[in-house]
């Protein structure tokens, strides 16, 4: 009976044979045989396996991270674990104009990666309440009884101290920082209302608190403490993790490598209050000036600054504009323009001998109100009223000048100097009155269109004032609006779009504006952003005990892709090495066979054999 013999890849002892008149006869293979082909089998399953598992695990990580930020919401807004021992606390009292409130905010370890900022967050109760506490007056009011301060603010840390935990007191920071209120006071009345603080408190409290930690702050690190907590919230400080984050090229302030770097976009933050407009956006690229003067301003209005935690890392300096715009606030602004009209109604009554506005029967056409409805300005003992057309179209055109435009480039609201914004990759939040203008009566917060906003404007503005005072006792606006916010929405809408599109330049086809209150159902506020700051060098601590349990603590940084890689290398290199085992194999194999061959042609031949050369 015929046989074939295989051997090809395997050496002479291991070889078998199947038969040609029947089926192949795998019986008759030995153990080492099928031990090497399972081995070889299970070596591709492993690897394909492998594979398999590393693209699952990768899609897995992405779709967790794309689902952390929500998760981290929900989590937000459930009770701190005061049990928690690894947990840590910081305690930012805000001293403003009208009175002080205290925010207490907690974060677990840091994980001891130097390019990850901690994960500060707003501690609750037990009810899952905002640990918050607000006291008034304001702390000006002790301008003259500076030695009454420390007595005030008292209550607001015994506040905090019952809600942290006794042995966390003392590794607690405190910071202490005033506003506008003080602001505005003589400068040796703010050094001894500090002073107070600074010496009263240590005695009855154990906070972390130095000198430093009380401090009258300037509008401008205001803003950028607020551009710094909502961009946290936001997650625009964290790596960029998927195709889908927004990134932006970047020069890095202070850094020697001038190419661009991309990292996540961040978000610019638009803040109209009753008396004053604030915006604060990052500048990606080196900016340019039109002349020595401008380039002296921009100084005060550009800020650079690190949020790691290591001082020779750029990775988390960012440069930011921010600029704050004094009676440029809705009230304000309707002040002024009240203000203007009287003076010049006045001026002209005067001049061509009329009486308009002095009577109710000769009332002055007021563009910025409703149809038909009624205003009093009293200034100087004498009244002036008011009728509104409802024109928001004339009422747009009236406010122009007070935006204080200039010829300059680069410039905004009261020729301010501004940097030039990327309106095709970018985006901004609009907070206060830009809610309030979109919300309240239109009811079109959150993403901005210009053409639709004029819209509503117009109709709510041609609306006559007993139907929408009909609208409002049937509760169609919703619960924050009033009637001071009915008779004033024309004149206020009008005055957002002429500020934003305007006095900031913003085309009317942006649509990377969001109105809101509120981030992911949180107010958002600027103390968030200052403990994230001034608490920057804590993960230090963290990082230096992470490299101290190891020479070798990198490699517990990789992530579960990387160490699959590096597995699935691992079996490529074994099965290459019996590959070329088996292969050498074989050439022994053959190389024998032949000089067996040789040898045997020689003794047919009556011969003896030639000596081989060299042993294998």
């Amino acid at each position: 009976m015929g046989r074939i013999s295989i051997s090809c890849l395997f050496p002479a002892s291991w070889h078998f044979s199947l038969s040609l008149a029947g089926c192949p006869r795998v019986l008759n293979t030995t153990v080492k045989q099928i031990i090497l082909i399972g081995i070889i089998a299970a070596a591709f399953f492993l690897l394909f396996y492998s594979l398999i598992v590393i693209r699952n695990k990768y899609e897995l990580s992405f779709r967790e991270r794309k689902y952390h930020r929500y998760l981290a919401r929900v989590t937000d807004m459930e009770a701190t674990d005061t049990s928690n021992p690894n947990l840590n606390y910081g305690i930012v009292v805000d001293c403003g104009s009208s009175g002080s409130r205290i925010f207490v905010y907690c974060w677990p370890k840091h994980n001891g990666n130097p390019h990850d900022l901690l994960d500060i967050k707003q501690m609750r109760d037990q009810n899952s309440n905002a640990v918050v506490m607000k006291i008034k007056p304001g702390i000006s009011e002790f301008a003259t009884n500076s030695e009454k301060a420390s007595d005030y603010i008292f209550p607001l840390l015994k506040f905090a101290a019952e809600h942290i935990p006794r042995e966390k007191h003392k590794e607690t920071p405190l910071y202490i920082l005033c506003t506008a209120g003080l602001r505005i006071l003589p400068e040796s009345q703010q050094i001894a209302i500090l002073e107070d603080l600074r010496t009263d408190i240590p005695v009855h409290f154990d906070f972390l608190f130095s000198d430093s930690h009380a401090e009258v702050i300037s509008g401008k690190q205001e803003g950028v403490y607020a551009w710094i907590g909502i961009n946290f919230v936001l997650g625009r400080f964290e790596h960029v993790e998927d195709d889908d984050d927004a990134v932006v090229e970047v020069n890095i302030p202070g850094s020697e490598n001038k190419e661009l770097v991309l990292r996540k976009r961040t978000a610019g933050i638009l803040d109209m209050g009753g008396v004053s407009t604030q915006i604060a956006y990052e500048v990606p690229k080196t900016v340019s000036f039109a002349s020595s003067q401008q380039e002296e301003v921009a100084k005060n209005l550009l800020a650079e600054f690190n949020l790691g935690c290591d001082a020779h890392q750029t990775e988390h300096v960012y440069r930011v504009y921010v600029a704050t715009f004094l009676g440029f606030g809705g009230n304000a602004a309707r002040q002024r323009y009240e203000e203007h009209i009287f003076a010049s109604t006045m001026q002209k009554n005067r001049l061509l001998g009329k009486q308009i506005g002095m009577t109710p029967k000769s009332p002055y056409l007021d563009p910025c109100l409703p149809l038909d409805g009624q205003d009093e300005i009293q200034q100087n003992g004498q009244r002036m009223y008011l009728r509104g057309t409802g024109e928001f179209n004339l009422c747009r055109e009236e406010i122009q000048p007070y935006m204080n435009r200039t010829n300059e480039t680069q410039t905004s609201l009261n020729g301010i100097y501004q940097p030039p914004v990327l309106y095709q990759n970018s985006e901004f939040y609009g907070f206060s009155e830009f809610y309030y203008c979109t919300e309240d009566v239109l009811r079109m917060g959150g993403d901005y269109n210009a053409a639709k906003f004029i819209k509503a404007a117009k109709d709510y503005c041609a609306t006559k004032w007993s139907i929408l005072r009909e609208r409002f006792d049937r509760g169609l606006y919703t619960a924050h609006a009033d009637l001071h916010r009915l008779k004033y929405q024309c004149f206020k809408s009008a005055w957002m779009y002429e500020v934003f599109h305007t006095g900031f330049s913003f085309p009317v086809d942006y649509h990377n504006l969001k109105t809101t209150l509120q981030i992911y159902d949180k107010e958002v506020q600027w103390t968030l952003g200052a403990i994230l700051y001034r608490t920057r060098f804590l993960p230090l601590r963290a990082i230096q005990q992470e490299n101290f349990r190891g020479g070798h603590s990198h490699w517990r940084g990789f992530s579960f892709v990387y160490t699959h890689y590096l597995f699935s290398a691992c079996f490529l290199i074994v099965l290459l090495s019996i590959v070329l085992y088996l292969l050498r194999l074989r050439r022994i194999h053959h190389r024998m066979q032949r000089n067996t061959s040789s040898a045997m042609l020689w003794l047919e031949q009556g011969l003896p054999p030639p000596k081989i050369v060299g042993a294998l």
